[in-house]
């Protein structure tokens, strides 16, 4: 999740020191590289590279850097590896302009192979360089900036904030289509980031532009200006309040809430991506045309591998062998050759697991694609392609939009592979936050009611069995309770012998499912079990349990995908009840790089 940062003063005086110190208030977003460019008369300093802040800023001596506008960049690779040429910020053709982003230009490719057929100078893979193009191009042909800027604005696909600069100005531009941005106004600057962090030390007086305005920013003033006709907004700035603490957390007391919040938003981004990739259908026709295909992960991400398994066989009549990694070395690996695929999936990119089984079928032959969260990563180095996952840095260890962005991908990847339309998706985001505004209370509440309980199980059926796996997950990871997910048809071969007056079982229910799911309650509440049902509203489910967590009505497959966030609240609540702190489970790490 890329952080920009950009400051106009009055005259040119050291920056250096207030760009670095910007970074470093950023750095909690996760990043691979930095970039810090300052302007002043007709000359741009630009200093950049892979690493981290203090690392880059002293190789470069960033703190000498001088100048009237300034502007810092943290970049979480998603076009380009990490490398010095794709850190931000870009210079144009000429080095008359100079830009950063935050967020994914989705036509980057097709934009770029535009750029080079007009003649501009394309130095990188990395789509913020594309914003920069996307405005010199238009000023090449006599616009004025904000115009061009404008036109831009239409020519950009995704979501992202993007600042730029110009020689022989006093000014800042920038624009918002669907990434963050917070404008602050001090004594004697103005200033810009992407979000609130970076700029508290230096200004508490901020405005908060919307989707489709465009910022210029003078030393002594702002203004708003709409992107559609250039007309201008008048918006009045407020006063923050909040800690840094809270600020960072985006208002919520653990970085676990704000993730499971920013789900809805990096599902978009996410389908925006997927819409716009070339290696999408890339990888659909190898799919197609594998002797076997496999979807290879661990933990959480072997359950959204199940997840994909399900949809593939349901939606595009595929089948596909969702293994764990370390598994797959032993009990598919030593038969799997050149005709076979596989897909491998990690959040991090690095877990080892994954990494021994990549390379034992390697070495048999097979093909291997990625699915991961961190570009540049061993995962998306050693595979043919890695798709990535856009969700920004991910601070608690649980995985929450991590898990759901993979099942998200898988879904595409069968919808695609059955020749469905994918708009049917795009409602997931909306979807998902409508699920966060429905259930939160009611899951807060019975959080309260079974947090005694040290033993319980979470049931699902078909596509939700995997879902029903990641509840469990999640509740033995943060609440240190031993919860079991299972397949609820087999609940009755053996573990109905644990149930006793008031036991916790949840039932995870997809639309199609209600009969066999009703069966399971039935079985269990006759021996006095406490069923708890996450679902879409149904007289029926509502009738036989004792609580119904009513999900709003889709599908059958985003109807799993929407289950798993109460499932989610549920273990964060508990947690949080029982004294612990969900975002640093003890035992456990984000990475795992041990066999």
């Amino acid at each position: 999740m890329c952080g920009i940062f950009g400051i106009v003063k009055e005259k040119e005086e050291n920056l250096g020191k207030i760009l670095i110190g910007a970074a470093e208030r950023l750095t909690y977003r996760g990043y691979d590289s930095v970039g810090m460019a300052t302007i002043s008369g007709d000359k741009i300093d630009l200093r950049k590279d892979v690493g981290k802040v203090d690392t880059v800023a002293e190789k470069f001596n960033v703190a000498e850097m001088s100048g009237q506008r300034g502007i810092t960049q943290l970049r979480w690779a998603t076009f380009g590896a990490p490398s010095q040429v794709n850190a931000q910020p870009h210079l144009d053709s000429d080095g008359l302009m100079v830009g950063a982003h935050n967020g994914n230009v989705v036509n980057n490719i097709e934009l770029r192979e535009q750029f080079i057929a007009e003649g501009l100078t394309v130095r990188s893979e990395n789509d913020g360089e594309s914003c920069v193009h996307a405005v010199e191009r238009y000023v090449k042909r006599g616009y004025e900036t904000i115009d061009a800027i404008r036109l831009a604005y239409g020519d950009l696909a995704g979501d992202y904030a993007f600042v730029l600069g110009q020689i022989n100005d006093d000014k800042l531009y920038a624009m918002k289509k669907g990434s963050g941005l917070v404008i602050g106004i001090g004594e004697g600057f103005t200033c810009l980031s992407s979000d609130l962090p970076s700029l508290l030390p230096l200004t508490r007086k901020i405005i908060r532009p919307k989707d489709g305005e465009i910022i210029i920013l003078w030393a002594d003033r702002v203004e708003l200006r709409s992107v559609i006709d250039g007309k201008l907004i008048e918006r009045e700035p407020e006063l923050i309040t909040e800690t840094m603490d809270a600020v960072q957390k985006g208002g919520y007391p653990h970085f676990m809430l704000k993730e499971i919040h920013e789900q809805a938003q990096v599902a978009g981004e996410l389908l925006h991506l997927l819409d716009g990739s070339a290696e999408v259908e890339i990888l659909i026709e190898k799919m197609k045309s594998a002797r076997h295909l496999y979807f290879i992960g661990c933990g959480t991400s072997y359950h959204a591998a199940m997840a994909g398994s399900v949809f593939l066989a349901q939606i595009a009549g595929r089948t596909a062998i969702p293994v764990l990694a370390p598994q797959f070395i032993s009990q598919f690996a030593p038969a799997v050759g050149h005709e076979d695929v596989g897909i491998f999936v990690s959040q991090s990119g690095e877990t080892k697991d994954v990494l021994n089984a990549l390379n034992a079928a390697e070495t048999r032959g097979m093909e291997a694609y990625g699915l991961a969260n961190v570009v540049g990563s061993t995962l998306t180095q050693a595979t043919s392609f890695c798709l990535p996952l856009c969700c920004g840095y991910e601070i608690s260890v649980p995985a929450t939009k991590t898990f759901t962005n993979q099942v998200i991908t898988f879904l595409y990847l069968a919808y695609r592979m059955a020749g469905k339309d994918t708009k049917e998706l795009d409602n997931i985001p909306a979807l998902m936050e409508k699920t966060l505004e429905m259930v939160e209370e009611q899951v807060k509440e019975i959080a309260a009611d079974i947090n005694n309980w040290e033993d319980m199980y979470c049931l699902g059926y078909g596509a939700t069995y995997p879902i029903a796996l990641e509840g469990a997950l999640k509740l033995k990871e943060i609440t240190y309770a031993h919860c079991e997910g299972m397949l609820s048809t087999e609940f009755k071969h053996g573990p109905l012998s644990a149930v006793s007056d008031g036991f916790p079982i949840i039932f995870a229910a997809g639309p199609e499912d209600t009969n066999l799911i009703i069966s399971g309650i039935n079985e269990v509440n006759v021996r006095g079990a406490r069923t708890i049902v996450v679902g879409e509203e149904n007289a029926s489910l509502r009738a036989n349990a004792d609580d119904l967590i009513v999900i709003p009505e889709s599908n059958p497959y985003i109807s799993s995908l929407l289950a798993v966030l109460p499932l989610q609240l549920l273990s964060y609540h508990m947690s949080v009840m029982r004294g612990y702190d969900p975002d640093f489970p003890r035992n456990l790490s984000k990475t795992l790089t041990v066999d």
